[in-house]
């Protein structure tokens, strides 16, 4: 990573200068301040814009960093964040990506800048390989998608038994023909079609489709529209996430396609809307408030104590059985 010498190696000046010109609070020749701001051009030299000089103080500000603020799962997780930071006297900054890597790099760099004390944060795939770097500039706690790393904390949900449970409770209710819809951006997504192939596994069926797509509404109702339209039309629909699960029941309405008799369908998340549809969605409910009580007590922890070994907490999902996958 490129240092404030090295930008004063460049431009032929002291780093003192360099700060000067940076900072924008001395009388600088003209001249040096070009050379010093071409070189911090060439260089892609990052000053923390924040706080360079009190890296050391104590912050009272952490980072909040999700995939996709629209899904009802991570507003939750962010409510209780706040409130459990909130409860210590921190405050929080939040920062949705899109699943965009490169919005992702932004917003880490933008934490950074700022001098959080550490940041809660929901990965896209991609992040991974370049974990390691960024760990070392803060401490993390990691949501909801695991990384390849053990070197850091984290707090996921047992996807694959929520996603059995899920399925097994299809195949109970008599539901044969199963299409699963899973999310192809992170491990979630992975984790939930394997419980969903090892419940059907064990009753010796096989799906009758299982698509990997974007986790939002649009692709939700495009992928069962497909599966209503096919010549192998499935009996009921899992699907990954609330997003997904709103495009699935879309298409189900547009088609007028009676649910649950002709159709069952369930997915993950509680949400205010799936409650108020008729009949009422069966959804596998992740705990998001101890999702988010939890990381922020393993980040002020982390904060405390960075040397001490990171944990990682399994929590379980709760199945709450409506209408939807009930046949009458």
């Amino acid at each position: 990573m490129t240092s404030i010498k090295d930008v004063a190696k460049a431009a032929g000046v002291s780093t003192a200068t360099v700060s000067r010109v940076l900072a924008n609070n001395a009388p600088i020749k003209a001249e040096t301040r070009k050379r010093v701001l071409e070189a911090v051009a060439k260089l892609n030299y990052r000053p923390n814009l924040i706080a360079r000089s009190l890296r050391a103080q104590k912050s009272t500000k952490i980072g909040l960093v999700v995939s996709d603020i629209r899904n009802p799962f991570f507003t939750a997780i962010g409510r209780a964040v706040e409130d459990a930071a909130y409860e210590q006297g921190y405050s929080v900054l939040m920062c949705n990506t899109d699943e965009n890597p490169e919005k992702e790099e932004l917003y880490l760099n933008l934490l950074y800048d700022e001098n959080v004390a550490g940041v809660i944060f929901s990965p896209t795939q991609q992040f991974s390989a370049s974990f390691n770097s960024y760990d070392t500039r803060m401490p993390f706690v990691i949501i909801d998608r695991a990384l390849e790393s053990k070197g850091t904390d984290m707090v996921l949900l047992d996807n694959v038994s929520a996603a059995y449970e899920l399925t097994k409770h299809l195949l109970d209710n008599g539901y044969r023909k199963l299409a699963g819809l899973f999310g192809d951006v992170s491990t979630t997504g992975q984790e939930r079609s394997l419980g969903f192939q090892k419940a059907l596994e064990d009753f010796q069926l096989k799906p009758v489709a299982a698509h990997f797509i974007p986790p939002r509404i649009q692709q939700g109702y495009d992928a069962t529209i497909a599966l209503l339209d096919s010549t192998n039309r499935p009996d009921a629909i899992l699907t990954s996430n609330s997003l997904l699960m709103a495009g699935a029941l879309q298409a189900l309405r547009d088609k007028k396609i009676s649910v649950p008799n002709e159709m069952g369908l369930v997915g993950f998340d509680e949400t205010t809307w799936g409650e108020l549809v008729d009949p009422p969605i069966t959804v596998m409910a992740q705990p998001t408030e101890e999702i988010g009580r939890t990381a922020t007590e393993l980040l002020f922890q982390r904060i405390q104590e960075p040397s001490r070994s990171p944990k990682t907490v399994i929590l379980n999902g709760t199945l709450l059985v409506k209408g939807s996958s009930k046949k009458k």
